[in-house]
């Protein structure tokens, strides 16, 4: 009976691969490429398969799963189901033996382009039933170096201009000779005489000679006064330009107060020109987000002057930007947080962006009557100067903002009520890359509605939460500083990102003490509440690596610390760390694990586990699958931990703690997840498996296979965007 079986199996073992073939759906007679691969012959010589791969007429196709799907189509049929495999499904590339030839002169072009003359590029073919395999051997030709440079420019004040240029010439003597360093020099040095008022100077403007057949290879470096596009004939001196009108234009649709274009802009009559200047005036106007397009264009009116027209078209300014995310595990809790919110970005006509956001935060577990509500209502000012200062006082690419923000949460859950308000005024700005914000002055309001008698007894169990479950003011600065390598909303290659954040509190209300009054346990108060004191900051790093076009891995690590000082003992708890949920320890649903090794809190009916200490690693690997969609192998290490003496034991480990107990306070969780990239948005779900619970003791902490399905073993989470 067994071995019918087995034979079963195997017979749909080999349907489903000969279904998966990737030569199935080929017509009789036409071969898959299945490979191209780049061999050298000889000394490379600083030449690479990346080099010249890019320049081979016939790419393969690296969609593998993919590729199955469009081969389970029936190509005999035209029906809605094979249609919709082979619409997604990705088709193998069909071998065409007459781009063999183009691609080895493609190679060899792009190697004297590198420097490398006369190489020689041959190619063979390997067929092994229906695939084909194509390797490129090259024989790199023979490279030259540059002994001595000659330059010729034209004289006057441009010569002037290009003795301060000299040492920014990037082709030096002793560099290998090749067209695509003097193209780079070129490019490089016509930016640099543009931007120092030579309007009508181009990369075309220069010329290259190289004399390789004397002793010494020598290169003649010459700029003209006529392109490489035009005779001799039409040479005209090179002449510094200045500007001379200039006007700004918009849509009427778009009502906008004058004045505010005018300190933006920073392109002045009778300034010289200037690319970069040009450059950052447009930067400074799509950094206001109001206008579909910028236009900066320049046109000559005479033989050194021109005139600049900015043109800003119209923009939608009013919209309503929804959001929600959805979580579930073992334990029955199911959890849903709605967002909504309203938007103007230009509400007194001065490009002011005003927002006013709805959240909630709804948890539920279905077996009892357990749940937890929070209700959430922001709003937010920002206006594009730095309040203070005129924007003429900035004149490079951003202008800072001035953020005023204030919210209001209401939370009520089995064990408390409260309501906290929150208030801020800062900066915040950018430059390429780099963001901040800075917020000198920010607040944030507790006051404590209701607290269970069975929760209000457990909270002497521990300080810290304590010190959080009352009434209290939390005043001081904060802010964050954030970079990145890649600013698109979802990147699609690899990118490297830094983000730090810090608060501190209550240092300037205590200078204030000896004033202040107090209540009957000699704290000091202000407007009848206690005030929080202390420092928090947290570390975020992520690396993206690309493997291929369609395989990346990312490494994320981030890391927090934080702690009361002076007339605080403990950091509030609204303030302090927790992990897990959609982009956190994805095994476990938010805030349900830690801190170190403590069990989950017993006066908490819903998790609410945090500490001041944070730190955790994450890896994912991303592929993708087809169509738009992606696959994830993700694993992730971390937890929270508290200081020293916030608890009456020492059993849970507290921080700092001795090398091997810290190792055994780490949660491990191990998960898979599918991604709906769809460029502007991605939309995913991820199943997380617990593989280490320190809370738990001995070996009933490693987590068995068979406990994943069981109560507590994983947690599955609904996400938009990349966890990190």
């Amino acid at each position: 009976m067994r071995r019918g079986w087995r034979i079963v199996v195997l017979l749909m073992l080999a349907g489903l691969l000969w279904a998966c073939s990737n030569t199935r759906v080929l017509p009789e007679g036409k071969y898959r490429l299945k490979s191209n691969k780049i061999a050298f012959d000889g000394d490379p010589a600083g030449l690479s398969s990346s080099d010249v791969s890019s320049y081979v007429k016939q790419q393969t196709s690296n969609a593998t799963i993919s590729g199955w799907i469009y081969n389970w189509s029936n190509p005999e049929k035209d029906d809605w189901l094979n249609n919709s495999l082979r619409k997604v499904g990705t088709a193998p590339v069909v071998f065409n033996g007459n781009l063999l030839g183009s691609s080895c002169e493609n190679i060899a072009r792009h190697l004297d382009y590198l420097g490398y003359y006369n190489s020689t590029v041959t190619a063979k073919v390997d067929t092994v039933k229906k695939n084909v395999k194509v390797t490129y051997t090259i024989t790199p030709g023979k490279r030259s170096r540059i002994d001595s440079i000659v330059f010729k420019v034209p004289e006057g004040e441009f010569a002037e201009d290009f003795k301060d240029d000299i040492k920014n010439i990037s082709v030096k003597e002793g560099d290998w000779l090749s067209e695509k360093s003097l193209e780079k020099e070129s490019e490089r040095g016509a930016v640099f005489f543009r931007n120092r008022g030579y309007y009508d100077l181009s990369k075309f403007n220069y010329f290259f000679e190289a004399d390789t057949l004397g002793p010494r290879n020598i290169l003649t470096y010459e700029i003209r006064e006529y392109s490489r596009k035009e005779a001799e004939s039409y040479a005209e001196p090179l002449v510094k330009y200045h500007i001379g009108q200039v006007q700004i234009s918009h849509s009427k649709i778009v009502p906008f107060r004058e004045k505010v274009l005018r300190d933006i802009n920073i392109i002045k009559p009778g300034d010289l020109y200037s690319e970069k200047v040009a450059n950052i005036d447009y930067q400074r106007f799509t950094a206001l987000r109001l206008f579909n397009s910028v236009a900066v264009e320049m046109t000559p009116s005479d033989s050194a002057t021109v005139d600049c027209h900015i043109s800003l078209s119209q923009s939608k300014l009013k919209g309503v930007k929804l959001n929600l995310e959805a979580s579930t595990n073992a334990n029955g809790f199911f959890g849903v947080s709605p967002a909504i919110s309203f938007y103007n970005k230009n509400l007194f006509r001065g490009g002011e962006w005003f927002s006013m956001g709805f959240s909630g935060n709804f948890q539920r577990q279905f077996t009892t009557d357990i749940s937890a509500n929070e209700f959430g209502i922001t709003m937010s000012l920002s206006l594009p100067r730095f309040l203070g200062l005129p924007n003429s006082v900035f004149k490079g690419p951003s202008i800072p903002r001035t953020e005023l923000q204030a919210s209001f949460n209401y939370q009520d859950r089995p064990e408390f009520r409260r309501f906290i308000g929150n208030a801020s005024f800062g900066y915040t700005g950018n430059n390429d890359k780099f963001y901040y914000q800075l917020y000198p002055f920010r607040t944030t309001i507790v006051k404590v509605g209701y607290i269970s008698q069975d929760f209000y007894s457990t909270l002497f169990s521990n300080m810290a939460l304590l010190e959080s479950f009352y009434d209290h003011i939390d005043a001081g600065l904060g802010g964050q500083l954030y970079w990145t390598s890649d600013t698109s909303v979802i990147p699609k290659g690899g990118y490297t990102s830094v983000r730090f954040g810090f608060d501190v509190a209550g240092n300037v209300i205590s200078l204030f003490n000896p004033i202040l009054p107090e209540n009957e346990y000699g704290d000091k108060q202000v407007f009848g509440m206690d005030y929080a004191q202390y420092a928090r900051g947290e570390l975020h790093l992520t690396k993206c690596i690309m493997f291929s076009p369609s395989t990346k891995l990312a490494l994320n690590f981030s890391g927090g610390i934080g702690h009361g000082y002076g007339v605080s003992q403990y950091m509030p708890y609204e303030k302090q760390f927790y992990v897990g949920g959609a982009n956190s320890m994805r095994g476990w649903q938010v805030r349900s694990l830690g801190p170190g090794a403590e069990k989950p809190y017993s006066f908490f009916q819903i998790a609410s586990q945090a500490g001041e200490t944070k730190l955790e690693f994450d890896v994912e690997l991303r592929q993708k699958l087809f169509w738009k969609f992606e696959g994830a192998l993700f694993a992730e290490a971390g937890n929270v931990w508290d200081f020293d003496g916030q608890w009456e034991s020492d059993e849970d480990y507290p921080f700092p703690i001795e090398y091997p107990k810290w190792i055994e306070t780490f949660g491990l969780d191990w998960g898979v997840g599918l991604r709906l990239n769809l460029n502007f948005i991605l939309l995913r779900i991820d199943w997380g498996l617990k593989i280490y619970e320190p809370c738990l003791s001995g070996n009933d902490r490693w987590i068995r296979p068979n406990e994943w399905f069981r109560s507590g073993g994983s947690s599955i989470h609904f996400g938009v965007g990349y966890p990190f």
